[in-house]
């Protein structure tokens, strides 16, 4: 734990914690708000195939789970930590001009 904490550059095992479940509750909601998202927009996996649905609901999850990772991140009072995760993961995905430093 005490390496994770470095690594995020956090001091308490509560607010490990609590970034933990942020991520989990995050990353279930994205896929699970993803299948009706998919359904509206007439995407389906006997259209497509396995292959090309999985490719097209990956990238739909994308933009949601970013959306998501910051609004649930506050309402859990991580707001500071996951706007500094996503502004450092967008850039590595080279989308970093969209923020100034």
């Amino acid at each position: 734990m005490d390496k994770l904490k470095k690594r995020w550059g956090i001091t308490s095992n509560l607010q490990a914690i609590i970034i933990l479940i942020v991520f989990a509750i995050t990353g279930s909601a994205s896929a699970w708000i993803s299948r009706p998202f998919c359904d509206w927009v007439g995407i389906h996996k006997e259209d497509l195939g396995a292959v090309w649905f999985t490719l097209i609901r990956l990238l739909i999850i994308l933009p949601v789970y970013q959306v998501l990772l910051v609004a649930i991140g506050t309402l859990f009072g991580q707001f500071r930590f996951f706007w500094n995760f996503e502004k450092k993961m967008l850039k590595r995905m080279g989308l970093g001009f969209l923020f100034k430093d």
